[in-house]
């Protein structure tokens, strides 16, 4: 009997913390002596956002460097894992009959591999990327996220990546650590509440809580992988938070593991 894998949501922030040693670094790190091994990570990225659903299928993702202005030691970091045909073809029958277009441009993007590389540093460990529609309401992306479920017991590791808070333009971006701002810290204590509650409609309905909310979250794609991994929870889970703390006073690196 396969063992049911735990689904994960972590918070990825700042991509340096792909290769700077950080308390965020040596969480994830922790993940991977602690997780099971699984067969493959299906991984719901903030930074693959866009219309319709697709699945990367290639035998051999590429790693993206999706951002600018960070140093040379960054771009140079290479996520060599291998895809997997029978996850995309899976997909394909749990998500019918909404289509997943089979995609084979994209690859890995930093929201992935800047967190993978430290919870399977081997790379051995196949990784599918899964698209967020940005047509869609949050309400679909916490459905879809049950649509997943079944995965869990086989072998696969739904891997969601983004920030629960994450606003640049208040972003310290100093040398000093910043104190979090308040709206940061009442909006991811909510979460975390609710996480604990297992009350999760509010968590889809995130935007009545209203302007901490907006600071928050002002766009949803960040958030919106949390849903996934809440729709692919079970009741019985018991629930952790791997990983804390908030980057330049308004990005949450706040992890939550169910299982």
């Amino acid at each position: 009997m396969t063992t049911r894998m735990p689904t994960l949501f972590v918070g990825h922030g700042n991509p340096m913390n792909a290769v700077q040693d950080s308390v965020w670094s040596r969480a994830w790190s922790g993940l991977g002596r602690q997780l099971p091994r699984p067969r493959v990570v299906l991984s719901i990225s903030a930074h693959w956002y866009l219309p319709g659903t697709a699945a990367t299928a290639m035998a051999h993702p590429r790693t993206i460097h999706d951002f600018g202005g960070f140093p040379r030691e960054l771009f140079e970091v290479q996520y060599p894992a291998p895809g997997d045909a029978a996850l995309v073809q899976r997909l394909r029958e749990l998500l019918a009959p909404m289509p997943v277009r089979a995609d084979v441009s994209w690859g890995l993007d930093h929201g992935t591999w800047s967190v993978l590389r430290h919870i399977f540093p081997d790379a051995d460990v196949p990784v599918v990327q899964l698209s967020i529609d940005e047509t869609q309401a949050s309400d679909f992306h916490h459905k879809l996220g049950g649509r997943l479920a079944p995965l869990r017991d086989e072998g696969v590791l739904i891997f969601g990546s983004g920030n629960i808070v994450h606003n640049l333009h208040a972003y310290a971006w100093g040398r000093h650590p910043a104190q979090p701002f308040d709206w940061a810290v009442r909006f991811e204590t909510a979460v975390r509440d609710l996480v604990l509650q297992r009350d999760y409609q509010p968590l889809v309905d995130y935007t009545s809580f209203g302007p901490d909310a907006e600071l928050s979250v002002p766009t949803p794609e960040h958030y919106l992988p949390l849903l996934y991994v809440l729709g692919a929870s079970a009741k019985d889970d018991a629930v952790s938070f791997p990983a804390d703390g908030m980057d330049g006073g308004s990005i949450s690196m706040l992890s939550v593991q169910f299982g």
